[in-house]
């Protein structure tokens, strides 16, 4: 695995790719979050499984690091590297920003401002356990032969409905985290898959 060609090919997909642009700004609560890459034996994406509490509204769900845009967050994009570090311990020093994957909308009135960037696993992985149960690496070629097998390739399929999920072990990718991991695969998919 040549890892510096597979990085300059991400960063061209991402940053010439359309993205889903954003909704009007009152309608949503604004959120954003961080794909990131890390290369491995394999390139992988990096995930985040909330805690299993009772009441939790987003229990044992799957998500990309991310939370609320804060007033004091001079951007999305500040906020994303501000929950990353919070929810995981990553550094922004410690992310090669790619660039922004566009807006995706929550049933729940939020809209995702999606990020990518590559970590160079420099840091520990740290959080809390109050808020996630676990941090998982999930190889890309693994969602990626999710998304040919369940012919996802070249397709949108219908918001809100269950049909967009991607299985990997024990957990599922569904909702607002799968339709990223959607366009997401749709965009770089044929480099890294």
């Amino acid at each position: 695995m040549n890892i510096p060609s597979y990085i300059e090919k991400i960063n061209c997909a991402i940053v010439s790719a359309s993205h889903p642009p954003a909704p009007a700004p009152d309608l949503f609560k604004p959120t954003s979050v961080m794909a990131l890459f890390l290369f491995r034996r394999e390139p992988a994406l990096l995930f985040i499984q909330k805690a299993d509490r009772e009441g939790y509204a987003w229990r044992n769900q799957m998500a990309f690091p991310g939370g609320h845009v804060e007033k004091t967050d001079a951007s999305a994009r500040q906020a994303a590297f501000r929950e990353l570090y919070e929810e995981t311990g990553i550094i922004p020093d410690n992310v090669q920003y790619i660039g922004s994957l566009g807006h995706f909308q929550t049933l729940k009135n939020r809209d995702i401002q999606a990020f990518a960037g590559i970590w160079n696993q420099k840091d520990e992985i740290v959080f809390d356990t109050q808020e996630i149960s676990r941090v998982l690496e999930i190889p890309f070629e693994t969602l990626w032969q999710t998304h040919l097998e369940k012919g996802f390739a070249g397709r949108r399929p219908r918001p809100g409905v269950m049909e967009l999920t991607y299985p990997c072990k024990d957990v599922v990718i569904w909702g607002v985290t799968a339709q990223i991991v959607h366009h997401l695969l749709e965009v770089v998919g044929n480099i890294l898959g």
